[in-house]
């Protein structure tokens, strides 16, 4: 009987072991490091892949959203291949489906909460809208700050090309050094140009796709001079190092014009926050002086009247203090 029952306990255990084992290996194997970097490659390859379609399209249709049927369903919407670009150019690892998931599940919460809140049908609808564009609010705040981050990034990449250039390198073996030495997240869109053109793309169509995944001016002039010196010889190192002062002249002008706008710019948020503040404070105060904006008609009347006339405001506001060099 205790042979058993100590048999019976190895066992569970040996059991218990490969369960836990087996749990860890399929976890891993879709949410490891290394599912997420080859997840990321094949993203990356799938927005930015604009050259070769043919060879791509598979990728494409595969990386719109993690079921089959929502994938079919997300490719008959028009310019959908762009919202994919726009979620690569962010840095996120959301799909196309994750989305418009996110954006189509939170109307319903913020309607069940408003109405248990009481709140007027006007202003339960309004924010239940604005749910909706919080998701694309978030990712475009993403993008914005990855595209900067790389924008900040370039004049130190040209100039390390230069360098690797000017000992002997060739340019492959440049990106390469670019995309295992550099800091992220430039370094990750070299690494994929250096492994499109080890894939048989051309380097000129590989500098193509980056200049579509990572949409910059002066990347674009970096990318042209390539090219451009690939079909007519010339120096590239010299080009590069003209391509990194004219980045770095622009650059100090962009942070006169910054400091110059930065008064501008606290006056707009400050006259935007503060009928916020105020109307915040007024509540915390006297909760039931302010009842008559959302129980009146014409408190309704003036609490819509308010809100055109701030977001007329505001736009102006940015117009004014958002200077175009």
């Amino acid at each position: 009987m205790n042979s058993i029952f100590y048999a019976s306990i190895i066992l569970l255990f040996v059991a218990v072991v490969l369960a836990t084992g087996t749990v860890y290996e399929y976890w891993n194997s879709r949410h490891g490091p290394v599912a997420r970097r080859v997840e990321a490659r094949i993203r990356a390859a799938s927005a930015g892949g604009q050259v070769n379609k043919e060879r791509l399209s598979i990728l494409k249709t595969r990386m719109m959203a993690e079921s089959a049927w929502l994938t079919r369903l997300l490719l008959k919407i028009p310019r959908v291949h762009a919202l994919d670009l726009f979620l690569q150019q962010s840095g996120l690892t959301w799909s196309v489906g994750r989305l418009a998931g996110t954006c189509a599940v939170l109307p319903p919460f913020v309607l069940i909460i408003s109405a248990s809140l009481a709140m007027p049908w006007l202003f339960s609808i309004g924010a239940a809208v604005l749910s909706a564009l919080l998701p694309i609010v978030y990712v475009q705040r993403r993008r914005n700050r990855r595209i900067r981050q790389l924008e900040r990034q370039l004049p130190d990449v040209c100039d390390m090309l230069a360098r690797a250039l000017r000992s002997g390198h060739a340019f492959t073996g440049a990106l390469d050094m670019v995309g295992t030495e550099f800091a992220e997240p430039m370094a990750g869109e070299f690494r994929i140009v250096f492994d499109e053109i080890n894939y048989g793309v051309s380097i000129s169509d590989a500098l193509t796709n980056l200049a579509i995944r990572v949409p910059i001016r002066d990347l674009r002039y970096f990318v042209i001079a390539v090219v451009i010196q690939r079909e007519t010889g010339g120096n590239l190192a010299e080009v590069l190092d003209g391509i990194t002062a004219m980045v770095r002249d622009r650059f100090k002008l962009f942070d006169k014009i910054r400091v110059l706008a930065a008064e501008g710019k606290l006056s707009a948020w400050v006259l935007g926050l503060l009928p916020f503040g105020v109307g915040a404070a007024m509540l915390a105060i006297n909760p039931e002086f302010l009842n008559v904006l959302w129980q009146d008609p014409a408190g309704t009347k003036m609490l819509t009247m308010a809100g055109v006339g701030m977001l007329f405001g505001i736009v102006w506001m940015r117009h004014i203090v958002r200077i175009r060099v």
